[in-house]
């Protein structure tokens, strides 16, 4: 009896022993899979794109110039201007301005969207980006279903789709615009106001308004059909921004084409660039005139800001397409 009593009291022993082990190993485990989780959450990308803009580890020359938290889009909470960036955007101003610009802020966001914009990115989104630029290379290209593509479509100023879907494609969901640039444009697309002054955000609240503003240092349209709800407006001190950050300080300020593919880099996951450029022959014309233009001009420093976005393709961060003439 006794040694029964050993027998049980030692095989109680053991599997009170193997329980407490089976357990210990099991959390062990547990925690095991926890860090694994953790650290897989961590390594995630940025995006579910194949090849994310926002991933700087493969990059640092990116990483040295992109800054993510800069503000993108002006709005009532984000609009009061650092005294060096107030300073630089005034002095762009051919004719001084001496309107309040707080009013004219105050003004401008009691009739358009005051609100924070392209926030919902995250590693379960794949936003692509179709940036469309004016060059005359895009003729002939067939690059129009590929452009259409996209899920968002960015273009510049007054480039027309109309009798060129083929080449350049008809989707629009963004225009980049200044007055000397306005257009008409659909109920679906976003107007992008790039404000070089005070007067052109003058404008574009008169735009929509009283209609009195007809001239800056030109004739400018007294109103566009534009969806007022669908109204952006780019922060002054994102034009800064570009100007040191990625232009270098070349130049007086970043042309129009150069601060729209800055702007894309921020909106979008992934990045394809059209129409930038001259043509095979080395010519630098629209691809709806024949006008030639400058590559170089007082304002801009368009050879240093052509290396730059070389550079970005180079580093993985654009795709440039060059067309087929």
């Amino acid at each position: 009896m006794a040694v029964r009593l050993k027998h049980l009291r030692c095989i109680t022993a053991l599997l009170g022993s193997s329980t407490i082990l089976s357990f210990l190993y099991f959390q062990n485990s547990a925690l095991v899979l926890m860090d694994i989780s953790h650290s897989l959450v961590s390594e995630r990308a940025p995006c579910a794109c194949g090849n994310c803009v926002t991933d700087q580890g493969n990059s640092s020359w990116f990483s040295e110039r992109y800054k993510p938290t800069v503000p993108l889009l002006l709005n009532s909470n984000n609009s009061v201007l650092h005294a060096n960036v107030s300073r630089w955007w005034k002095e762009l101003q051919d004719v001084p301005n001496v309107s309040n610009y707080t009013a004219v802020v105050d003004q401008l966001f009691s009739l358009f969207p005051d609100e924070e914009h392209y926030s919902d990115a995250g590693p379960d989104r794949c936003r692509t980006c179709a940036v469309v630029g004016n060059s005359g290379n895009l003729l002939g290209s067939h690059y129009g279903p590929l452009i259409d593509f996209h899920d968002f479509v960015i273009r510049i100023n007054k480039g027309p789709t109309k009798d060129y879907e083929k080449d350049v494609g008809s989707k629009t969901t963004h225009r980049i615009m200044y007055p000397e640039s306005a257009m008409d444009l659909d109920n679906s697309t976003h107007l992008v106001l790039f404000p070089f002054k005070i007067l052109d955000m003058q404008w574009l609240f008169s735009a929509f308004t009283t209609k009195n503003i007809t001239q800056t240092y030109t004739e400018v349209p007294s109103t566009i059909k534009a969806n007022k709800d669908k109204v952006m407006i780019l922060h002054p001190e994102f034009m800064r921004y570009v100007y040191d950050n990625w232009a270098e300080g070349h130049g007086r300020y970043p042309s129009t084409g150069f601060l729209t593919l800055i702007f894309a880099l921020h909106i979008c996951d992934e990045v394809n660039v059209f129409g930038f450029g001259a043509t095979s022959d080395g010519n630098w014309h629209h691809y709806f005139d024949e006008t030639l233009t400058p590559f170089e001009n007082d304002s801009h420093a368009g050879d240093f800001e052509n290396k730059t976005i070389i550079r970005l393709q180079q580093e993985n961060k654009i795709l440039l397409y060059r067309g087929w003439t």
